[in-house]
């Protein structure tokens, strides 16, 4: 695929203040249209879901007992992806940094977000039958930790940069080039270790390279992921810059990345799909986005930027934290089948149970940090995901089932979940 010629000012696809796709790119919209989808279901118009108040308690003391089992001094790092590079005991991203003893901490924080955007893009449902053995470290590791794995060797191999004087960076003109082969080999796909969605997840990387290419207000020129800590630094207030800020230059920037998806008068909308609850219709969620949002937290910190109003995003509506409400009955299907259906992603009953899952993660959270005797401030959004929900998600799911996957099958291909 060629590399894009910049156009529209330095945008791939601007979008104007005025435009109508502009409000939907923000997490205010993910939570004020997930909370119109909630209270239909608790008025009872859901032919799907019913809302389970009563075992909201119960969720949250099972939250509590996962967060002091795991973090007893309650010191809980946010929930992004620095976590799974550190699967194992093994501290991957100071094995990099080992390698750039020049590097000072700006061009450490760019070289972090060159590698954790890719990574965040590469962290869809992996399937239940592929491993990634990490022979340097003699760990084998499955689904997101393994993606996590592989997509740090990923960038060590120079594979993403154009330029083999510097291979520890991320370039359009690399992601362009990107093959599904190479994403196979580094990966150690094979027909006994298939991987959910690899065509479409080496599609999104070399899609994510035209786009950059044409987006040079953000990235450059030439076109490079880490350089967007530059672009926050010059639009930061004395240091200061606000988290939605963050994810709304995100949505705009990478939206246009995102395949097949609903777009309005030319905009991609991205993680947004059809609910009737609402007057037009759309429901976002920007999953991958926030996570990624979540994830330049520590980048960005390290190059000096404050970042404020993290609890303004949501939390993610996927199978772990999903899992955790559907497993603890706070959310309950009206039919047994919902369990062993096999659903895509656009599929109504999912766009629900996401939406139910964002607004239970806020009451959650609210009933967690009384379990803990914390505030919000002491403990934002982030630390209940990481401590918390994601992880009791996970062990929930292991309890009641062999192997722990989540509670429902969803058709995935490699972009969403």
């Amino acid at each position: 695929m060629s590399v894009a010629t910049p156009i529209h000012d330095g945008w791939y696809t601007p979008v104007a203040a005025d435009h109508p796709a502009a409000p939907l790119l923000t997490a205010s919209a993910v939570r004020k249209r997930c909370a119109a989808v909630m209270a239909a279901v608790e008025r009872g118009r859901s032919p799907f879901f019913q809302w389970n108040a009563d075992a909201l308690p119960v969720a949250a003391a099972y939250v509590a007992e996962a967060i002091r089992r795991d973090y007893p001094d309650l010191d809980v790092p946010y929930h992004s992806r620095w976590r799974h590079f550190e699967v194992g005991g093994v501290d991957r991203w100071q094995g990099l940094c080992s390698t750039l003893p020049d590097a000072d901490a700006l061009e450490l924080a760019r070289v972090a977000i060159d590698l954790v955007i890719p990574s965040v893009l590469l962290d869809a449902g992996a399937g239940p039958d592929w491993r990634y053995h990490d022979a340097a470290n003699g760990q084998t590791h499955a689904r997101s930790e393994g993606l996590a794995v592989a997509s740090v060797a990923l960038f060590a191999s120079g594979a993403l940069s154009d330029d083999p004087a510097w291979p520890l960076r991320t370039d359009a003109k690399a992601l362009s080039a990107l093959s599904a082969a190479q994403l196979a080999s580094v990966f150690q796909v094979d027909a006994d270790n298939p991987l959910v969605g690899l065509d479409g997840r080496a599609g999104l990387l070399r899609r994510m390279g035209e786009v950059i290419a044409g987006t040079p207000a953000v990235f450059g020129t030439p076109a490079r992921l880490g350089n967007l800590v530059d672009y926050l630094l010059a639009h930061a207030d004395g240091g200061v810059i606000e988290a939605e800020f963050i994810l709304t230059t995100l949505l705009k920037a990478l939206g246009p990345v995102w395949p097949g998806r609903i777009s309005l008068q030319g905009v991609s909308l991205g993680d947004c799909w059809h609910h009737p609850a609402l007057e037009d219709e759309l429901l976002p969620f920007h999953k991958l986005t926030q996570w990624l949002t979540y994830s330049l937290l520590e980048p960005l910190a390290a190059a000096g930027l404050e970042v404020r109003g993290i609890d303004r995003l949501t939390g993610l509506p996927e199978y772990r934290n999903g899992g955790l409400l559907l497993d603890l009955g706070v959310i309950r299907p009206l039919d047994p089948a919902f369990h062993t259906t096999p659903w895509r992603v656009d599929s109504p009953p999912i766009v629900e149970w996401r939406a139910l899952t964002v607004i239970a993660l806020d009451r959650l959270a609210v009933a967690v940090r009384a379990e803990l005797g914390l505030d919000a401030a002491d403990f934002p959004l982030p630390k209940v995901l990481q401590g918390g929900t994601w992880s009791a998600g996970r062990r929930i799911a292991a309890q009641l089932r062999p192997g722990g996957p989540p509670p429902l099958i969803i058709i995935s291909d490699g972009t969403v979940f």
